[in-house]
């Protein structure tokens, strides 16, 4: 490699080749006219967090043991979607480094700006339910409170976990490889805030939820396009990570979308006892969590979703037996190996 005060101006005509991945040289290039419509989608349906209907918000009418319940809710959320515009950039960043094509890498911009809309979102709701702007740092009111900060340190903590593993991972994997990981999220989000936004009674959490929602299936589109495009011609070795990558993303976001499978996440005995009294507590004061039921059958379909888009291309599928669901049998998964984001 040429010195850092060699002129190769001086001897040659042309410059030598940029070493990659590099996100020079730059160029336009653009396949997929389907990418190109999702982006100008997310042009028109850009929206403002700050802007929703937050004076409609009366936080009085709740008890503290209900507004810390709902905070609650929303920090563990924030695990998922408030992590996710970092988690997007990195992923951006490759795009640029193995020269996608234009709309994929635009497509990626509007996902990053989109998660940064639902990490405000998360920071709004917890800063107003509590009167404080972070769930670690404030101080109880209840007894309910007091454990439900103990599982939000708890869920932060394996966060950050999964933090220093996804920026490890991103650099091994084909961009095939991560498109599989984002929509296993994708797929279960869409489910998920379409109920909340049906069950929850405050119209600032609705339209939110509405928001969110209709970014998520966004997201799911652009995902599915780069499957149609890439899949076809994937490899016998990355059909495999695919696979492991798909249990993963379920041990991974059932925190979120169902509860987190203990062996694991790495959480005290009484995480899952004091998660589902404030999941009820929630639901009494009109917020739209959906049942443990209801939950595992959001599940079971968001996965049998994804099956028959992996069935598609011959990519074998890993028994979920959690939520009924058969298939190739996968072992040994750790935090530190995993790629999904919600």
């Amino acid at each position: 490699m040429a010195g850092h005060n060699e002129r190769l101006s001086d001897s040659m005509e042309f410059p030598p080749p940029t070493p990659q991945p590099n996100v020079y040289p730059l160029s336009w290039h653009s396949h997929t006219r389907k990418l190109q419509e999702v982006w100008e989608a997310s042009l028109r349906e850009n929206w403002d967090p700050e802007k929703l209907p937050w004076d409609t918000l009366d936080v009085d009418s709740y008890t503290w043991e209900e507004r810390e319940a709902i905070a609650y809710w929303w920090t563990l959320l924030s695990v998922f979607d408030a992590s996710a515009p970092p988690v997007f950039a990195e992923a951006l960043i490759k795009t640029y480094e193995v020269h996608e094509e234009d709309p994929v890498r635009k497509c990626f911009f509007s996902v990053t700006r989109d998660e940064q809309n639902h990490e405000i979102m998360c920071g709004l709701a917890i800063t107003r339910m509590l009167g404080h702007p972070d769930p670690l740092s404030y101080q109880p009111k209840t007894d309910l409170g007091r454990r439900l900060q103990k599982n939000a340190k708890w869920l932060y903590f394996n966060g950050g976990r999964y933090w220093s593993g996804y920026k490890q991972a991103v650099p091994k994997y084909d961009l095939a490889v991560l498109f599989s990981s984002f929509l296993m999220g994708e797929i279960a989000a869409a489910t998920i805030f379409k109920q909340m936004y049906d069950n929850s009674r405050e119209a600032v959490f609705k339209e939110g939820f509405k928001n969110i929602g209709r970014d998520e299936g966004r997201h799911m589109a652009i995902c599915m396009a780069v499957m149609e495009r890439d899949y076809p011609r994937m490899g016998p070795e990355n059909r495999a990570i695919v696979t492991k990558q798909i249990r993963a993303g379920y041990l991974f976001l059932s925190a979120v979308l169902f509860e987190p499978p203990m062996d694991f996440w790495d959480l005290p005995k009484d995480f899952i006892a004091n998660q589902r009294e404030a999941e009820e507590v929630a639901r009494g004061a009109g917020f739209g969590i959906p049942s443990y039921e209801a939950k595992k059958e959001n599940w079971r379909r968001a996965i049998l979703n994804l099956k028959g888009v992996l069935d598609t291309y011959h990519i074998p599928f890993p028994a979920i037996p959690e939520v009924g669901v058969t298939g190739e049998e996968v072992s040994d998964t750790a935090m530190e190996d995993i790629i999904p984001v919600f």
